[in-house]
This record gives C-alpha cells, structure tokens and sequence, in this order.
C-alpha cells in the first residue's frame, strides 16, 4: 500500500523568522556532541549493487544504528537539549558560563540541584532521555503507550528510568507526560512542540542537525551536497525538521530534493499536505504500524513549518514495504555491506523500494530524481530495538 501527494506549498528559498525561531542561531551542536563520552560520528555506508538493480546511480545510508551505545539517533537531540536546559539555568543563576564540560561536571550539577525528567515515547527517544539522565545523575520517568514492545520498555529501564505505561496513543502520553511534569515541578524533555512548549523541542531539533553535519567533506562541500534526494522519516517531525532547516540554509535553492516518509496509519503530514491549507492536521488513520518510533498522530507544531516549506514529496507506505527493507539491509547484494536496521529505522529504504519498483508510484517517480544518474542519502535511524520482531523479519524470504 502506498499513498502520495506532491506540495505545492514548498518553496525554492524557505526562510524560518522572528522570534520564534532565533533559536536557529545556535551554532555548536557538534561541538557540543563531541565533547560526550562515547561519541564518533556514525559511519557512512555505501550500496552500489542495491544501486544498480534500482536504477540509480549510487545510495549512501549515514548508519545511526550504534549511535552512542542506544542504537538509536535520539541522544543527539535530548543530550543537547537537556544540556541547553541546564545552561540557561545555570546562566539565570550563577555568572561564569555554562560549558559542555559543566555538563559533566559533578560539582557543578551539584550546584544546579536535582531534576526529574520526563518524556513520551514510542522507544527511542525515551531512552535518550533516560540515558542522558543517568549521565547526569538525574532521574528520569518516561510515559510510553501499553502495547509498547516489551524490549523497549525494559531497554528504557536498563538507563535506571521508570517507565509509566499509558493506555493509548503516544499523543496521549505526551498528554500525561506534560500534567504530570506541571503538577510534579518535573522537567519535560519533548519533541513535540504544544501551547506554552516550544523551546525544548527546537534544541532537539538543532541536536539533530549533527547527522547532516558529520557529512561534511564526505557528501557535503561548500556549494554541492552530494547527493539529489535525502529521504527522512517524519513521526512529530523532529528529523525531518533538521534536515529541512540544514539544506536549506546551507544550500537554498540548490539543496536536495527532500521526500517525507511516513507509515500509511500515520501519515499526518501527508495528511496535512493534502489537505491542511497551510496548517497541520492530524492522522486519520488508526497509528498500528510496526514502525513504532513513527506512530504519530500529529505534526509537531515546531517541526511543521520547516517540512511543509522545504520538502517537495510526501510518502506514505504500508508495514511490507518497512519488512522488505529490513530484509534487504540485512541480506544484502552481493559485497553490499549489510546493515542492522528497525522497523522505523529501514523506512527511508521502505520509500526508495517503493518509488523504484512499485508501478503504483512510476508517474512520481519521473518527477523526483530518482533515476540513473541520481544519488540517494537514506538515513537508518536505529538498529533492532525490537530485537524479537527484527529476526522474525529477516528471516522471512
């Protein structure tokens, strides 16, 4: 199953101003994530044969599946928002600077005093939060839906978190996450954005430009990316907002043909696409895909503006396009070499299959370029976060 829609309402030169988005001036997330035990940029994976038998010149895949132990590109943007969190309250306080070396300083968390922390999540982020946390000190308490997988909860436990199940949604436990935090004086670490909520998730936001950022010299130069299509999840949009806002200030007008993937049980920013005049609207569909991490029910309010300007494509596809993906990454081609990819994680490999072999999608694909000179960057966004259902997947023929 797939469903799309191209956006009218994307512009050559998006421009994101005033006050509500003077946090873009931020310069030193990768310097900030440099500076974190365990950090080394996530390698970059070539696919030349998979290339070939789709019809395209090359497919790069910036491979986030051992990202800072979590298996997941999530630490990028709750480490640096827990830690601008910390510097601002430290700057209300005290008069000598907040540094990344503070953040890791015990003496002078100390000084700050305890925090709670609290999240929702479908997995992932959760456990950036918890992780995060448990360097720091801190406790975290991280709301997740009940039906979560069990390895996902106990992976969120494994950072010393309490883990709330919440009957429901993941809209609903960003819901309860955000009472409980006012009614407890805890601390939210969202990435969503909601009515008096917005500077938390446009830090996660800036963590995640550090994925584009580790490119440099290997994709990126000064005047060409590399590449003439990235392909990035949505969820709330987080990642998909980072890499709206890093090609076009970087590129503008020449920036990369940038296509939003989403399961077709979630497809809110398709949705919103299709039929939002401009505004974000929410799903209509049930949010029961094995992609979990992209189980949203609506765009993030923060996030919206940059993908409705900058992303010219809009996919949606069922859970078998996300398995073959799986399996694809894990039984490569020939001397392809094989990657370890979730079920949110192989979706940018779930929208390439699609647009390259579905007759469904033929006419979009003669409008993107896809063809036999064009070059992909696919980002896998985590490795096997449900370890049960990823070798039930691969092993499938």
């Amino acid at each position: 199953m797939c469903e799309f829609a191209f956006n009218e309402q994307c512009r050559p030169k998006p421009e994101w101003a005033g006050a509500d988005y003077a946090f873009l001036q931020a310069r030193d997330m990768l310097d900030f994530h440099r500076s974190l035990p365990g950090y080394a940029a996530t390698p970059l994976v070539e696919l030349p044969n998979l290339a070939a038998k789709l019809g395209l010149a090359e497919i790069f895949v910036k491979d986030e599946s051992q990202r800072f132990g979590i298996k997941a590109f999530k630490a990028l943007g709750a480490s640096y928002a827990m830690y601008r969190f910390l510097q601002r309250r430290w700057q209300e306080r005290f008069s000598e600077p907040f540094t990344p070396a503070g953040f890791r300083d015990a003496r002078a968390l100390e000084k700050l005093g305890a925090f709670t922390f609290c999240a929702a999540t479908d997995g992932n982020h959760g456990r950036a939060v918890a992780w995060t946390a448990r360097m720091l000190g801190q406790k975290a308490v991280i709301y997740m839906p009940a039906d979560s997988v069990p390895a996902r909860v106990e992976n969120i436990r494994g950072e010393g978190a309490e883990v709330v199940l919440v009957a429901g949604t993941f809209d609903l436990c960003v819901e309860r996450c955000a009472a409980d935090a006012a009614k407890n004086g805890w601390q939210a670490i969202s990435d969503t954005a909601y009515a008096g909520y917005r500077d938390i998730p446009g830090w996660i936001l800036l963590g995640y430009t550090s994925i584009f950022a580790e490119l440099e010299g290997l994709l990126h130069g000064p005047m060409k990316t590399g590449v003439d299509s990235v392909i990035l999840p949505a969820g709330v949009g987080g990642l998909a907002a980072a890499g709206a806002f890093f090609y076009s200030k970087r590129y503008g007008a020449k920036r990369p043909c940038l296509i939003c993937i989403e399961p077709v049980s979630s497809d809110c920013f398709l949705e919103s696409v299709r039929h939002g005049r401009g505004e974000p609207l929410p799903t209509k569909g049930r949010q029961t895909s094995i992609m979990a991490g992209l189980n949203c029910g609506i765009p993030s309010p923060l996030a919206w503006p940059f993908v409705r300007d900058a992303f010219p494509f809009f996919l949606a596809v069922g859970d078998e396009w996300a398995e073959q993906a799986m399996r694809r990454y894990y039984h490569p081609l020939k001397d392809d070499p094989r990657i370890v990819s979730g079920e949110s994680g192989s979706s940018g490999l779930a929208a390439l299959l699609a647009l390259t072999t579905s007759p469904r999608l033929e006419e979009a694909r003669q409008k993107l370029p896809l063809g036999k000179g064009s070059r992909v960057l696919l980002v896998n966004t985590e490795g096997d976060t449900d370890p049960e259902n990823f070798q039930k997947v691969v092993k499938q023929s």
